[in-house]
């Protein structure tokens, strides 16, 4: 039999109200909202009730994605769902971490808690932007940027699409280069230039933070965004801190699932942004993505159908 996947959502897929019916329906999404309110107070009036301009401050965003996506794969496994691997898109690296035990629960959302407030002060000090680019392959997106000063590739989604980050002031030149050489820019609403250098000093505190806690060896292998393979505990430190400031590697990521015996990916937590990428990585993979309590009914009868063991 193939091997299931979990993929935990990052940020950008946010609305306001999410994972409320989860924790008014299921005891094990119920456990975590609880766990995350009292280590963070206010992060289920953020999912639940706040506006999507208030829940998108980088802040306030991290940490109530961490509770939506961990509660919805801790749902899946209370209907008898349980995933092989994971692998999270950028904030969503830390509930996979959480869900594959290479950090507890408590001490994963403490340092996403961190995460968010570091990279808004990162951001804020350091303004920058963000653009997808579109129809360009990922060397053609490299030597555009190689044009700039300060214009970095940082998300490699899929063949065809790659995040950009970088100057604000750099920004329109960069979109208007994108298009004299064939491909399209779109500028991303987002609040800072992330996964790039302009996170620096983000990164470094993180890292010191991450000295500080107890990992273990992951109960089932987690992908990471930094080299597309499993984590090594002994480098989780590194390779956690390392994320803010350096590109997602995703499909590769998504390749390397696929060559390990993945067959089906569950992505886990708000929108379907990671469930429209796989359908270009690998079309024909079986996908499903879980965000309210009755898909997660749903995709346990559909998997049950066709007789996977999980």
């Amino acid at each position: 039999m193939g091997k299931i996947a979990f993929l935990f959502a990052g940020q950008g897929a946010q609305y306001s109200g999410m994972g409320k019916d989860l924790y008014e329906n299921s005891a094990a999404a119920r456990a975590v909202f609880d766990m995350v309110e009292n280590i963070h107070p206010e992060t289920k009036r953020l999912c639940f009730e706040a506006e999507v301009s208030e829940l998108s401050v980088t802040k306030n965003t991290q940490p109530a994605l961490f509770a939506m996506d961990l509660a919805c794969a801790y749902a899946l496994e209370e209907a008898g769902i349980k995933a092989d691997c994971a692998a999270g898109f950028s904030l969503g690296e830390v509930p996979a971490a959480a869900y594959c035990g290479l950090l507890n629960n408590e001490e994963a959302f403490d340092y996403v808690v961190k995460r968010g407030l570091l990279m808004h002060e990162a951001a804020t000090e350091n303004p920058g932007a963000m653009a997808a680019v579109l129809r360009l392959s990922n060397d053609q997106v490299e030597a555009v940027c190689a044009e700039f000063e300060h214009m970095y590739p940082v998300n490699y989604n899929c063949t065809g699409q790659v995040s950009v980050a970088g100057s604000a002031d750099e920004m329109d030149n960069f979109i208007k280069r994108v298009t004299e050489v064939g491909g399209k820019a779109i500028k991303l609403a987002v609040s800072g230039a992330f996964h790039s250098p302009y996170m620096e000093k983000a990164s470094d505190r993180l890292f010191e933070e991450l000295k500080g806690y107890c990992f273990l060896n992951p109960k089932i292998p987690l992908y990471s965004n930094l080299t597309a393979q499993p984590f090594e505990v002994n480098k989780a430190a590194s390779l956690m801190s390392l994320q803010v400031k350096s590109p997602v590697r995703w499909e590769q990521t998504i390749k390397n699932k696929l060559v390990d015996g993945v067959t089906i990916f569950i992505e886990v937590g708000a929108g379907k942004v990671l469930s429209g990428l796989m359908k270009k990585i690998s079309p024909q993979t079986i996908v499903y993505n879980v965000e309210k309590f009755e898909d997660v009914w749903k995709i346990s009868s559909q998997i049950a159908i066709r007789g996977i063991e999980c």
